[in-house]
This record gives structure tokens, sequence and C-alpha cells, in this order.
């Protein structure tokens, strides 16, 4: 099962950018996206359609922000828009796919560019890791794909020590990740590949993407029970739809 995730900074901007193209060419089994902008009735849909994919989408209820969508060539089992939490299903921010073998969440976690978000987002990850402890009792075998707005450690990012008071590299944040991978989690990615100057978001600012002053906020987390199903693992920083990259993970059962 060849897995994708994909912070796409709107769909319906990816769309004008060949994003259809490098879909048929990739052809992913599943594909997470995050950040689609859009209400499913505002995208044009016929273009997955035609690639043979269905398409699950949770908007957010505040039009042309956060969103999240599915695209499966598989049927799935059962398709779990939201979380049942008010405040993440609000912002559209996770939906889930369970298939026969894994069950595949699409998350988008916020971003804490101000005070008022910061706090936010320590709730949001607070009441996550709830969420998921509780999930993982009835569907143990998870991947967790999307844009996190966090980097674990010092490689994941290009100058550790000019951000180490910016949101998304601050202490209390890294000590989250940290301990959610930790509850279970493999960081498929890093478990492949320990190379450093590996990033899936730049700034738009300053050439960031030419010189490779990036940042790896994009994960695909992996239950530990299936370690042993893990083939590959990867960055697409070709794929230039959006100021993120898509990351992927390949699973044999």
């Amino acid at each position: 099962m060849k897995i994708l995730s994909y912070n796409v900074n709107g769909i319906r901007a990816a769309l004008n950018k060949g994003f259809a193209d490098w879909l048929q060419a990739t052809a992913p089994d599943v594909l997470c996206l995050q950040e689609i902008k859009a209400m499913a009735e505002q995208i044009d849909t016929t273009k997955f359609e035609d690639l043979g994919y269905q398409h699950h989408w949770h908007s957010a209820q505040k039009k042309g922000y956060s969103g999240v969508a599915i695209l499966t060539k598989n049927n799935p089992l059962h398709v779990q828009e939201g979380t049942g939490i008010d405040h993440m299903d609000f912002e559209g921010r996770v939906i889930r796919a369970d298939f026969e073998n894994v069950s595949v969440i699409s998350l988008y976690l916020p971003s804490g560019t101000n005070i008022d978000r910061l706090e936010y987002k320590l709730k949001f990850m607070d009441d996550f890791q709830n969420y998921i402890d509780t999930l993982k009792k009835e569907y143990p075998r998870l991947v967790i794909c999307g844009d996190y707005n966090i980097c674990h450690r010092a490689i994941d990012i290009h100058d550790p020590v000019r951000n180490k008071n910016v949101s998304g590299f601050l202490p209390e944040e890294r000590e989250w990740i940290n301990a959610f991978i930790d509850s279970g989690f493999l960081d498929s990615f890093r478990y492949l590949n320990p190379e450093p100057h590996q990033y899936s978001w730049w700034s738009y600012r300053a050439n960031a993407r030419n010189n490779n002053k990036g940042w790896r906020i994009d994960y695909n987390l992996v239950s530990e029970n299936l370690k042993d199903n893990i083939r590959r693992a990867y960055l697409l920083p070709d794929a230039k739809h959006s100021d993120h990259c898509p990351v992927g993970v390949e699973l044999e059962f």
C-alpha cells in the first residue's frame, strides 16, 4: 500500500498547477490531503474520479480555511469525518479511512502563529493525544499522516539555534511530538532515513526552497505493530504545487 500525504495549501490552486497530472504519475493507493481550503462542492472532483479515486472531504466550517481529505483507489470499510471533538471538527482537521489491514488518518495540526493560536495548538495536541489513545484500542494499526506543524529534532530544521523560540520548534511542542511518537508510533521517514537536510516545508520568503532552508513538519507516523510492514519512506521535494512537498510511506501486507 503506497500512502502519500500532502499539504496542498489550497486544492483548487494546486489543481491549477498540474496537481492532477502529478497524481496520475505518482499513483498512490491512498492520498491524504491537508489545508484544502475549500468545500467539497467547490472542487472539480471529476479529475480524481477519472483517475480511479474515491474522495472523502472534511472541510472547515469557515470557507477557504483548513480542511482535510482522503483519496483512495481501494474501497474503505468505513470513513470517519472528524473526531467527535467539536473544536477540532469545526476547523476540519481530522479524517480517517479504515481498510482491512490498516486505518489511515489525515491530520492537519494547527500552527501557533500568535499567542492565541499557540494556546489553541497546545489544547489541540493534548486532545488529539487522548483521542488517539482511545481510538487505537479499537483500531490498533494506524498510520497518522499529515502536517503536524512541529519539527521533532534539530536535524529536522535548517537553523535550530535561531528558530528555538519560534512556534513549530518550541520545547513544549517538541516534547509533545516526542511523547506522541513514544506512545506507540514510528516516524517512518526517520526510521529509514537518518540523513540531515531533508525537509517538507519551505517559506515562500528569501528563496528558501531553492536554498533548501526548510523544516520537516509533515510526517507519516506508523503504529509500532506495523514496523515490519514498512518497505519505503521518502519525501518528494520535486512536487511543487505548494510550499510543502508530499511525504510517502509504503507498507506491504
